[in-house]
């Protein structure tokens, strides 16, 4: 019998599909670096030249890269497998990193130096550290993730998104609220139902050019600011900036707070969407993947972007929108060009920032509800244990913030007259330093507490002790006992749980409609979630 061979089907590098996802992916990355590229101008006040001539040229390169390799990794799984289907993951600037580093990093700085190098300086030098992490990740993540509650993992993410996602975005919005109420509407109306626009437009797209429309009919916009933006295209090509960088390492104790638990996160974000990948059907390489994300964002530091890049949420999306593997590579090479050319200031010139920041606000909205949905009801308390640290390191920056704009400092006003004036600024102020990874021990102690898991709510809170004496939550700087009565405070609450636990009680039974305390869901159940959140995300970032 004459032995036959696999057929092996054509490849193509476009498919129609691809032009859905494209526009869909391409409007969630353009949204994005607007919005890092205004952050960068009006919060830490960097110069045009710098923004437009050497962060967003850096961006590009990590960009185009990233999403290069991506659609290889896709094409080589359709080989192997010898399928047509396989979509490539989407890969662009982290929206929750892009806020901390801003927020949390740099404006604290420029604010203390009036000097927005510096701010930069450190910036490059905290995406520098979570790349190394997650390249670290790539062979330790899986050993975290499997001890790590969901709920506390998601919770602080919450915090994260409800503080430095949200707040700021709807403050912005109810400036101009005629202008961004109905961009919101339009993309809850599209998102959180099943409601299509005709020909399936693109949500985000629809919605940016909605807000954009109503602007200009409104006034909001300037020709001449236009005219203005676009005298000052030009080409820019990144070069390295490892002056910057090593002058930001050269100080980066302060930055571990929370480039440590941000960058435990990255990995752990990336494991969950290589994961819901594979419940869409592609299986990619888990290692590949993280290695590709903390180069990306290695790479970006040492050329001068503070953003790190990162596998965004959404993968089964754009697969059910028909994009396969070219989706991808046309992203990063359009976003990569316009980076290039500096067109970015012309875009911002063209588009209100009423009509973008309500999909930012979305964002945030949807991943703090995904904190709660995502995990089994009975750690609905641990979530909201997780997000008190974030809150409370957003309240005392907002205080430290208005302090400044008066001329004067927090330290100089007093402890007793902002106690006295219902202000408890030092009490927050412990709290919320390292507020992500302090939101990670806190959540993980509250799951494992009520699961009557008292030996592992015991290690946690041990973990939580050895955190705060050395300075990486509840304390001001990395030192030696940075803060010991916190310390002793969590060792104490180590001791209560060890005592619990030598009365071995049972730990708490499984609903059964919620699966079992505190493991990760099946992979049927994650895929059912996915469904409804990728859904939801098909035009924004995760």
């Amino acid at each position: 019998m004459a032995s036959t061979t696999p057929t092996i089907a054509p490849l193509p590098y476009w498919v129609r599909g691809d032009t859905n996802a494209f526009f869909g992916f391409g409007v969630n990355v353009l949204v994005n670096v607007l919005t890092l590229t205004g952050l960068c101008l009006a919060v830490v006040n960097l110069p045009e030249g710098e923004v437009f001539g050497t962060i967003l040229p850096a961006l590009g390169i990590a960009l185009v890269a990233g999403n290069i390799y991506y659609t290889y990794l896709a094409r080589r799984l359709a080989r192997r497998e010898n399928r047509t289907d396989v979509t490539a993951l989407p890969y662009g600037p982290s929206v929750p990193h892009m806020f901390i580093v801003i927020f949390v990093i740099m404006l604290p700085i420029y604010l203390r130096t009036q000097d927005p190098v510096r701010a930069w300086e450190a910036g490059l030098a905290w995406a520098f550290i979570i790349g190394v992490i997650v390249l670290i990740g790539a062979f330790v993540g899986p050993y975290i993730r499997r001890y790590a509650p969901r709920a506390a993992l998601l919770g602080t993410l919450a915090g994260i998104s409800i503080t430095f996602i949200s707040m700021n975005p709807a403050g912005q919005m109810w400036r101009m609220a005629w202008v961004a109420l109905p961009v919101f509407a339009l993309l809850l109306i599209g998102l959180l139902t099943d409601v299509k626009l005709p020909f399936n437009f693109p949500i985000g797209l629809a919605a940016l050019l909605l807000g954009t429309a109503i602007g200009w009919a409104g006034g909001a916009m300037s020709v001449p600011d236009v005219t203005a933006a676009a005298r000052d295209i030009a080409v820019a090509v990144p070069s390295f900036k490892l002056d910057l960088l090593g002058a930001g390492l050269a100080d980066m104790a302060p930055l571990l707070a929370t480039a440590i638990p941000l960058g435990v996160y990255n990995f752990t974000e990336g494991m969950t969407n290589v994961e819901s990948a594979a419940t869409a059907g592609d299986n990619y390489n888990l290692r590949s993947v993280l290695l590709a994300d903390g180069a990306g964002a290695v790479i970006g530091a040492a050329l001068g972007s503070p953003f790190p890049p990162a596998v965004y949420v959404g993968h089964p999306g754009w697969k059910a929108a028909g994009g396969r593997s070219g989706y991808s590579m046309a992203t990063g090479v359009v976003i990569a060009l316009l980076c290039f050319l500096g067109m970015f200031a012309l875009l911002g010139a063209i588009f209100p920032t009423a009509a973008i920041v309500p999909i930012l606000l979305y964002i945030g909205l949807l991943i703090g509800a995904q904190a709660f949905q995502a995990t089994p009801r009975a750690h609905a308390a641990a979530v909201v244990a997780a997000l008190i640290p974030n809150i409370a390191a957003w309240a005392t920056g907002q205080i430290d913030n208005a302090l400044a704009a008066a001329g004067t400092t927090a330290a100089a006003v007093g402890d007793d007259a902002l106690n006295g004036a219902g202000v408890i600024y030092d009490g927050l102020l412990v709290l919320g330093q390292g507020a992500i990874l302090a939101g990670l021990v806190l959540g993980a102690v509250v799951v494992f507490i009520i699961d009557r898991r008292f030996v592992r709510a015991a290690i946690f809170a041990g973990s939580g002790a050895v955190l705060s004496f050395i300075g990486l939550i509840h304390g001001e700087r990395i030192e030696w006992n940075a803060n010991g009565q916190v310390a002793l405070g969590y060792l104490f609450v180590a001791v209560i749980c060890a005592v619990f636990a030598l009365g071995r009680p049972a730990p708490r039974e499984p609903d059964p409609q919620e699966g079992e305390p505190d493991q990760q869901p099946d992979r049927a159940d994650l895929a059912s979630e996915r469904t409804d959140t990728d859904r939801r995300t098909s035009a924004l970032p995760g």
